[in-house]
């Protein structure tokens, strides 16, 4: 038997099954309630509880000390019957607070030639909240700063998953491939930028990624399956050889498992044997989709990729609002979504 869950004032409505939190099923079904450290001890979550029952089977609810009676944690209440909560869910990401936190490297894994991924764990009482498609600063020790697209859905935020391209002369990439070793403390700040899922939307999703531009695409997608996303999805990876493909049989294991969903990588520099698609990305894009009027179009990869996919997909019909793109550079000293 599942409970009914309420929101006020935004009467957003979701249920929880027998045994799960309150905000572990808001995040199985979109609904965007405020967290911080996950583990009852920060009080980020507390909202008020103006009906119904809870229960608390792990003994940590620190976070409840000096908040008003009738202030449940939904991070570690469980529901013993329906609930009305006093709480305003987040909608966008001028509402999520951008926080700078030390991490830890828990895991240096080389994808392919190029591609690192890293794993970072905040400290023990902290969670990073965001929306799937943002991304996070590295703070230097002398000030500057580095982006990086996260690639985990925001449900599985135990570790912070980043994609790493070596750039040429890029100083902080040479550090991440040749000196930087599992343990290390970095500094972080986050989440930033407004490349995200439209969770409420009804049209279908193209989504259209450069390099290590797939690593923002991943986190939108990962996401939108667990939260039941059933619109119909297609992705479209462009890399110049097979081998910059560095996660190659992820994609395809989301196309087995998932119908609606669909999978064309492009190759700009085809291998003798790529039997394929070949040539630029947006252009086999606007190849399937000759009148995208219908559709939201997620971009993510250097500019140039972007643009060019704007300027295509515009000429066949797809509104500029329903147009959301995350470009970045491939150089030492600028943005570089997973790049540099």
């Amino acid at each position: 038997m599942s409970f009914q869950i309420r929101t006020e004032p935004a009467d957003q409505r979701f249920d929880a099954a027998p045994g799960e939190t309150i905000l572990a099923a808001a995040l199985r079904q979109g609904v965007g309630l405020p967290y911080g450290c996950r583990n009852g001890t920060c009080g980020a979550c507390a909202a008020r509880l103006i009906t119904g029952q809870v229960d608390y089977p792990s003994a940590t609810t620190s976070g409840l000390e000096g908040k008003p009676p009738g202030t449940c944690l939904t991070c570690q209440a469980v529901p013993t019957a329906d609930l009305v909560l006093g709480v305003t869910p987040i909608r966008g990401v001028a509402q999520i607070e951008v926080r700078t936190l030390p991490c830890r490297v828990i895991r240096k894994e080389h994808l392919s030639h190029d591609v690192v991924r890293l794993s970072l764990k905040l400290p023990e009482q902290q969670r990073l909240q965001f929306f799937a498609g943002q991304y996070l600063d590295f703070i230097l020790r002398d000030g500057r700063k580095r982006a990086f697209s996260i690639a985990n859905a925001p449900h599985d935020d135990a570790a912070i998953e980043l994609h790493v391209r070596h750039v040429p002369q890029g100083q902080f990439t040479d550090y991440v491939f040749n000196d930087l070793q599992e343990k290390t403390i970095l500094r972080i700040q986050g989440p930033l930028g407004t490349f995200f899922l439209r969770e409420d939307a009804d049209r279908p999703i193209i989504l259209m990624g450069g390099g290590t531009g797939f690593a923002p695409l991943k986190a939108m997608i990962e996401h939108a399956f667990f939260i039941g996303i059933e619109r119909p999805m297609q992705l479209y990876w462009g890399v110049r050889a097979r081998r910059d493909l560095y996660l190659p049989d992820l994609p395809l294991a989301w196309a087995r498992a998932h119908p609606h969903f669909n999978y064309t990588p492009v190759l700009s520099e085809p291998d003798p044997d790529w039997q394929g698609r070949s040539g630029f990305v947006h252009e086999a894009v606007a190849a399937d989709h000759p009148d995208l009027s219908g559709v939201d179009c997620y971009l993510s990869g250097p500019p140039p990729m972007v643009e060019a996919g704007r300027r295509a997909f515009e000429a066949r019909g797809l509104p500029r609002d329903h147009l959301f793109s995350d470009a970045f550079e491939y150089a030492p000293e600028t943005r570089a979504a997973a790049g540099g």
